[in-house]
């Protein structure tokens, strides 16, 4: 159970504040819901979930030890490139849902390798791809900030400039 003030990871809305914890009724039934604010929402989104909440993933932040690990596994090649672009967005998207970040950080180095590689060659990721990326990457690079007390910026640049070095030597 999280407590209000917590930053957790909320399914697709990423990172989020829990705002408050109450009680609410809905189709007649009682329980308490979260309260939740995505922190990078600019319309200031309110999420209401019930605690107990199945259908959604709800994670606590890496603490810094889990963060510097995952930091440090951009320094692999990543994961294995599945070559059939709805096998590999369907097994990436499964792996995603799972939560687990070292596996996330995983399809993130993979995918962001192989844009750059793509980049030299004159060529673009998918955009089924790209999104992924996109959206997977702005959650663990803010996850990765926040338990290391730096900005999601720091850490794009770390990692790609990792990423580039290596790919830059291949």
């Amino acid at each position: 159970m999280f407590n209000k003030g917590d930053f957790i990871v909320y399914s697709t809305h990423g990172i989020c504040k829990v705002d408050d914890i109450c009680e609410k009724t809905v189709l007649g039934i009682t329980r308490p819901y979260y309260v939740l604010h995505p922190i990078d929402q600019k319309n200031q989104l309110t999420i209401s979930t019930p605690i107990d909440n199945d259908q959604v993933v709800m994670l606590e932040l890496i603490d810094k030890g889990k963060a510097v690990d995952i930091l440090e596994s951009f320094k692999s090649t990543g994961l294995h490139w599945i070559d059939k672009p709805n096998l590999r967005h369907s097994t990436y998207t499964d792996i995603i849902n799972t939560g687990d970040r070292k596996q996330i950080a995983g399809i993130v180095n993979t995918l962001m390798r192989k844009k750059f590689e793509l980049e030299r060659q004159e060529g673009k990721l998918y955009e089924q791809d790209r999104k992924l990326l996109s959206n997977t990457q702005k959650v663990l690079f803010k996850e990765l900030a926040i338990s290391l007390d730096t900005s999601f910026e720091e850490i794009e640049e770390w990692v790609t400039n990792l990423i580039t070095k290596e790919c830059n030597k291949s």
